[in-house]
Parts: C-alpha cells; structure tokens; sequence
C-alpha cells in the first residue's frame, strides 16, 4: 500500500510538472518576446550571420516542441540548460535565488500563521465585539488591496520615513555575494516577507474564527460556563485544541498564493529570488530559465498540498474513531470534580 501511495505521488509530481512547463514553455513561445532581439538589443552592428548563430546556439532555428523535449530530457539528467540572459547555468542561478526566497517564504508562512492563528481565535472567542469588527475589517482589508500597494505603504512608513529597514534588495549595495552574511538577508528580506504575510492572512484568520465561532456555541462551552469558568479559560484549555489542527492543514495549501505573493514582493522589493527571476524571464523570453524557476516553484507548491495532505489521512482516524472519547474528555477537564467520581 505504501509503495502504492509512493508510486502514486510521483506520477502526480510528473503530471503536475509537465503541464506547467510546457504550459510555460508555450506562453513564451507564442508571445509577441523574441528573445534573440532582446538579446542582441544593446550590441552594435552584429550581423545577420552572428544573429544565425545565436538562433542555432539557442536551438531557435528547431521546432518548438524539439526544443521542449531537448529541454525535458536534459532536465531528467539533471541539466537545466543555460540562461540566455546572464550566460550561465541556470541551476547555477537559481541556487542564490532559491536561498533568498526560502528565507522570505518562511518568514513570510511562520507570520501569517501564528498572526493570522492568533487572530483568528480572538475574533472568535469575542464574536461581534470591537475586537471581532476590527480584525474581520482589517482582514477584509488586506485581503482586497494588491501586493504592490500593501509593500509600498511598508516602504514609505518603515524604510523611508522611520528607517528602520532596507527599502529593497536582497543584500547591501556595493558588497560582493561571499561578504553577505545571514543577518544581512535576513534584514533584506523582513520587509518583502511581512507584505507577503499581511496579503495572506486571511483565510487562516477567518477559519479560524468560524471554527472557535461554533465551539463557542457548543454545549461543551455552556457546560463549562455553568462552571462558572471565563472565556479566557474555556478558549485556553480546550477552544485552541479543537482549531489548531485545521489551521496548520489550511496554513499548508496557502503554499501556492505565498509563492505567487511572493513574486509581486520580490518585484516591488527588488529582491532577488525566485519571484525576480520568473518576471524577467518572462519579460525577456529566457526559456531557460523561466522553466527552471517554474519546475522550483511547481515543486515547492507540490509538497505544500502533499503535506497537507499527509496530515489529514494521519489525523483523519483518530479525529473519528475519538469523537465521543473526546466529548467526554472535554467534560471532564471543565469538571475535574465529576472525572474524580467517575474514573475511567
């Protein structure tokens, strides 16, 4: 069975792969972009003959859809070609940008989910107070505005006008790649991952607030109420037990809108990473390239839904075949004078 799964998880892997890329690839194809005049832009007086030998070393004087299978098959053996733009291999390339943006990503997906978690259960807890209107308005908010403008605003007030942090880049002016340290990128990218959080905030937060919305109506809650128990207690012993769990399985599909918030992020930040690189592969006609970061992203969006995935089927039993043990573990933790008279 277990090999089965496996068997059947690379087969979606490679489905998923080879539709986007070639999604990708005929995109590019079929777009007003020729990269061989992007390319030869700023070169003076190259002739028709340079310009011949450029289209070969490019494969562009072949077939689109040779070209995409040269390229699919030097992907099995690991090569994913070479960049029209910068002249080197694209593996090459996309090993910096990867880094920058798995620091931004998982800033960014920590944030909004103990942020938005945070929320959520406050909302909930609280429902139709001042606090409830405001997170549900502010959540409506950010959800509605466009990246871009969301990082714009953090620019003006945190970089411009406070100075707090770099107001783009990936690194310092003026430092080569091997002086930058750690905390240099990690500076660099606060800004551009707490945009990203903010845009992404809300489906965590209003989940979460539906689902400690109905707790709060149960009879669990009434019970524990006549108790003479606060709200404060009842959310802290039991309400955070009985919403987390979907909360983390919800956090791990936001994979995808973290990857393509990300993408606006890093434009308006001028941050180099993955996001950075598709745009100006896109712009720019770099096949190469373009479908180098695309196969990244697939796979990083891919094991996101794969882990959600995987938490459900391993909690999904329990969550069943417990429903009632776990009413009743509910009762007795909100009358610890009823579960010492009646033991199990």
């Amino acid at each position: 069975m277990e090999l089965k799964r496996l068997a059947l998880t690379i087969i979606r892997l490679a489905g998923l792969l080879l539709s986007v890329t070639l999604v990708a690839f005929l995109l590019v194809e079929f777009s007003p972009l020729d990269p061989i005049a992007e390319y030869i832009n700023d070169l003076q007086g190259i002739s028709d003959e340079q310009i011949a030998q450029i289209a070969a070393l490019w494969g562009q004087d072949q077939p689109w859809w040779q070209r995409y299978f040269g390229w699919l098959g030097g992907l099995i053996t690991g090569d994913m070609g070479t960049s029209y733009m910068y002249r080197r291999d694209v593996a090459d390339i996309l090993a910096y940008a990867v880094g920058n943006s798995l620091i931004l990503m998982t800033i960014a997906w920590s944030l909004s989910a103990v942020l938005g978690y945070s929320l959520g259960v406050v909302a909930g807890a609280r429902r139709g107070g001042i606090f409830d209107r405001i997170i549900v308005a502010v959540t409506y908010l950010l959800t509605s505005t466009p990246t871009f403008v969301v990082g714009l605003v953090l620019i003006m007030i945190f970089g411009v006008y406070l100075g707090w942090v770099p107001v783009g880049m990936s690194q310092p002016l003026g430092m080569l790649s091997d002086e930058v340290t750690f905390t240099d990128r990690l500076q660099h990218a606060v800004m551009p991952a707490i945009t990203v959080a903010l845009v992404g905030i809300s489906s965590v937060t209003l989940h979460t607030r539906q689902a400690m919305v109905a707790f709060m109506d149960s009879d669990i809650v009434r019970f524990a109420r006549s108790r003479g128990m606060s709200t404060g207690q009842i959310v802290w012993r039991q309400g955070i037990r009985n919403t987390i769990i979907p909360a983390i399985m919800l956090q791990f599909t936001t994979l995808s809108s973290l990857v393509g918030g990300s993408v606006m992020a890093e434009t308006v930040f001028s941050y180099h990473g993955l996001g950075s690189i598709i745009t100006q592969a896109g712009l720019n006609g770099d096949i190469p390239l373009l479908l180098g970061a695309v196969v990244i992203t697939s796979m990083v969006v891919f094991v996101g839904n794969l882990l959600a995935d995987a938490i459900a089927v391993a909690l999904e039993p329990r969550i069943h075949s417990s429903k009632q043990a776990q009413v009743k573990e509910d009762r007795d933790a909100f009358d610890p004078v009823s579960a010492t008279a009646h033991p199990q």
